[in-house]
């Protein structure tokens, strides 16, 4: 038997060509249901503790999506934002959620992942204010800005202050950890940029704050997606490994539709895995980010990447020596994607 590997999409190939390709050679019929014998077990790393990002994932938990594709899928929360990537690399976990800058750092590294399905289309990362007087990109100047002390964080802002014709020098950033909201709140920082506008940009509208929140995507930054399965690029041409994660993905998709129909079937997976969480907020949060959980055109699958906007992306990166070489060839492919494939 001849082995079916997997085809990678290189990021010099343009949407609409990558859509002609894998239209023209035929597109995989969904596998909904499988036997029971074949359960497959799947070990996924969060990128953080459960929230409304992963409604679609919990979701198909929940209505049974991934037992009908025959998958054990484990969910697991990770003890440092670091680790997934480096599990999935070392063949510790089958998938992990990341992000994009992360995951095209990572390749520039060395390490052998790939982007096999997006879970949020676009950017999350927002800049945040809850002083009055703050209200459009302009006010960054001389303005102090807490981070979350990220590389490209900086990058964002000394790109935000070129574009609107004023020094990034006179940005006063702060590395305040995690801790954005509370720095916020006692007014130690005028700004922030890091936090999710569909997270704390919900959490600070319910409690009447009235935050200013701009996009990044808004902003002057190049558009990418937020959040992505990343999976072993050299296991991804395994025999067997592509059916699983293509059960795996029109699985999640299928969550995705569930949460879409009915925005509480999300809400509830989620409280139901951490009671912790306040269901209101999660349902409103949810509802925020629906938009977000599909691509803009019907056209495309879910989970679709488009290879245009990565190469986008990539080029601002190597524009500010975020990587030394330009991200090509095998950083995502959309084959395992539903309806698609070669």
């Amino acid at each position: 038997m001849i082995r079916r590997r997997a085809r990678l999409v290189p990021l010099a190939l343009t949407a609409v060509a990558l859509a002609g390709t894998l239209s023209a050679c035929g597109a995989k019929k969904d596998v909904t249901t499988t036997s029971s014998a074949a359960t497959k077990r799947l070990d996924l790393v969060l990128d953080y503790l459960p929230n409304a990002d992963h409604a679609p994932i919990y979701a198909a938990q929940a209505i049974g999506a991934f037992k009908a594709a025959g998958l054990d899928v484990r969910i697991q929360t990770p003890s440092d934002p670091a680790t997934p990537l480096k599990l999935v690399e070392s063949g510790r976990a089958d998938l992990a959620i990341s992000y994009e800058p992360e995951l095209l750092l990572a390749r520039d590294k060395g390490a052998h992942v790939a982007g096999v399905g997006a879970l949020i289309q676009k950017p999350l990362t927002s800049i945040m204010s809850l002083n009055k007087h703050f209200t459009s990109v302009k006010d960054l100047k001389n303005a102090t800005v807490g981070t979350a002390g990220i590389p490209y964080q900086t990058a964002y802002l000394r790109t935000i202050a070129d574009s609107n014709g004023f020094s990034p020098s006179t940005i006063h950033e702060v590395n305040v950890g995690f801790n954005l909201v509370p720095s916020m709140l006692s007014k130690k920082v005028d700004a922030t940029l890091g936090a999710f506008w569909n997270i704390e940009g919900v959490q600070l509208q319910r409690r009447h704050k009235d935050p200013t929140i701009i996009k990044m995507d808004e902003a002057g930054i190049p558009t990418y997606q937020e959040l992505v399965f990343v999976a072993n690029n050299e296991k991804l041409q395994e025999k067997g490994v592509g059916a699983v994660m293509r059960r795996f993905l029109q699985a999640v998709s299928r969550g995705a539709s569930a949460v879409k129909a009915d925005p509480a079937v999300g809400a509830d997976a989620l409280v139901k895995a951490d009671p912790d969480l306040d269901r209101a907020t999660v349902l409103a949060q949810i509802k925020a980010t629906l938009p977000v959980f599909f691509p803009e055109s019907s056209a495309f699958p879910w989970g679709y990447m488009n290879a245009d906007e990565w190469a986008a992306y990539g080029q601002w990166m190597l524009k500010n020596k975020l990587v030394k070489t330009l991200p090509t060839a095998t950083s995502i492919t959309n084959e395992f994607l539903p309806g698609r494939g070669i």
